[in-house]
């Protein structure tokens, strides 16, 4: 038994028609959402990029499906401003809401106008963002001092229980990294030998929770128009780490894509008319052990595709509801190195740590 659900892609679609869409895939049997969380569309034939919290909200008061979204705190977004969102909705929608936290791409950042680091420093930026958010779900003021600043904060509307915090994985250090604070992994479809390590990763450096895995995925009746909607929407989207964290917008993608193969588009996108192939990849990621698994069709119109697969592919897959996304450890937070402050005192968490080698 295992989770199906809709990924939603900000970048591809409107906001209204983006509520629709996951209201239909409720209806038709989806069991679980997430969405993205860009400010601007890998290229100009996308063509959106809503604010994703606002349309978690609407998501989340008009379908009875849990929801998550992947987002990259410490540059676009204060981390105490992501707790106090995040603490918003897990109050409102108790077990139904969960992070992914990453360490963003420049065409999301950049706006704020401050440079753009180094992944070393990204990742430990990362790290201090995941412990203040932690700290202000768990209750604390925090007073912080390093790669990010906070001073006084505190959420004063708390959920019962933490919302959870997973940690997405494209790379084995990267696996390794998020295995002492994540409540999950989450990582995108790649050859299964890669997902096998990724996995492996993980677990042997204690990673806890769930595996969930994004899948980019097209269909169409016809073959020939599916291999086209793939090639249109996502003929930016296959480039792997560094040069996908670095190019800085649309035009930068689209201007490094112009050569870019179909090869190489169905080597990231799951391309087929035959929804029992379909079926059959999704099958071989479910027998690699991912717990949830959400689609993702690259087409900009879903309901074709919600329709034919909530008809077709989720009765061959024994789909089940997800357990509540709350933090493995209760209210309290898992992993995280704490420090008892004197009563009535801020939490003051580490300095900022060094970066890494």
């Amino acid at each position: 038994m295992t989770v199906i659900g809709f990924h939603n892609s900000h970048e591809q679609v409107h906001p209204a028609e983006l509520l629709a869409a996951v209201q239909h895939a409720e209806e038709v049997g989806f069991t679980a959402a997430m969405c993205s969380d860009h400010f601007a569309p890998w290229n100009h034939d996308q063509g959106h990029s809503g604010f994703a919290w606002s349309w978690l909200g609407a998501a989340l008061a008009t379908t009875g499906l849990p929801c998550g979204v992947v987002n990259a705190p410490g540059q676009r977004y204060h981390p105490a401003v992501i707790a106090q969102g995040a603490a918003t909705l897990a109050a409102m929608f108790p077990g139904r809401f969960w992070m992914a936290l990453g360490s963003g791409q420049v065409m999301n950042e950049r706006i704020t106008g401050t440079p753009w680091p180094p992944k070393r420093v990204r990742d430990a930026r990362l790290r201090e963002c995941v412990d203040v958010i932690r700290a202000l779900l768990a209750g604390e003021e925090v007073t912080h001092r390093g790669l990010v600043d906070v001073e006084r904060a505190k959420i004063w509307s708390l959920p019962e229980q933490q919302p959870a915090l997973i940690g997405p994985v494209m790379s084995v250090p990267t696996a390794r990294r998020h295995a002492d604070w994540a409540d999950g992994f989450i990582t995108i479809n790649q050859p299964h030998e890669t997902l096998r390590e990724l996995v492996g990763a993980y677990r042997d450096a204690g990673g806890q929770g769930r595996l969930v895995l994004q899948v980019h995925l097209c269909w169409d009746p016809d073959p020939e128009r599916a291999r086209r909607i793939a090639y249109e929407q996502w003929y930016t989207n296959t480039f792997p780490p560094p040069l996908c964290w670095d190019l800085d917008g649309p035009e930068a993608f689209e201007l490094a894509s112009r050569y870019t193969p179909q090869e190489a588009v169905e080597g990231a996108v799951r391309v087929s008319s035959d929804l029992g192939r379909h079926t059959a990849w999704l099958a071989e990621y479910v027998e690699l052990g991912f717990d949830e698994v959400y689609l993702h069709h690259v087409g900009k119109e879903q309901k074709p595709f919600l329709d034919a697969f909530g008809e077709h592919v989720l009765p061959q897959l024994g789909v089940t509801r997800p357990e509540p996304a709350v933090a493995l450890d209760g209210p309290g937070g898992p992993r995280r190195p704490r420090q008892e402050p004197e009563p009535g005192a801020p939490t003051v968490l580490p300095e900022g740590r060094p970066t890494p080698p």
